[in-house]
């Protein structure tokens, strides 16, 4: 059985190992600087800065596991208002095509319907057929016309050192 619940504190280790996981399914573990203790602190310390969901499956003896998770915040828009932003939506490999994906989507957007959000906005890596197979199928609108623009911690030091 899978229960989709807010994250606690004690979930903020399997978290990082989902992110890690899809880290390293992009070929990007490297990119992976974030500490879990960072990770924990920045989700459940006295200013969180994200919201985490999870997928936890329960088996026939009461054990549970997180095999999935969705992390998101909220933005602002000077054009939408409030809009949640999804950083991550993870499902460990071996649970996959299960319809936990689709039930962390549904809770997120409960809360972003909660939360008053004008919009729920993501990005897809372009090569990733299965994710934008997956959320085509939920409906959700995909542009191509949006360019990401990135400034990495390095840059930024340098461009305030100029």
């Amino acid at each position: 059985m899978i229960h989709i619940r807010t994250a606690t504190r004690k979930d903020a280790a399997a978290a990082h190992q989902l992110i890690c996981e899809l880290a390293e399914f992009e070929n990007a573990l490297a990119e992976v600087t974030n500490s879990l203790e960072q990770f924990e602190e920045d989700g459940f310390g006295t200013n969180p800065l994200y919201h985490l969901k999870v997928a936890e499956e329960i088996d026939e003896k009461g054990n549970t596991k997180v095999v999935g998770m969705c992390l998101f915040y909220v933005i602002y828009s000077t054009w939408k208002g409030k809009i949640v932003y999804l950083d991550d939506l993870v499902v460990t490999q071996s649970h996959r095509r299960l319809g936990i994906g689709k039930q962390l989507v549904d809770a997120l957007f409960r809360e972003a319907y909660k939360m008053n959000a004008n919009q729920v906005r993501w990005h897809v890596l372009d090569w990733n057929e299965p994710a934008i197979q997956f959320y085509k199928g939920l409906g959700m609108k995909l542009e191509n016309d949006w360019i990401t623009c990135k400034l990495s911690k390095k840059q930024l030091k340098n461009h305030i050192n100029r």
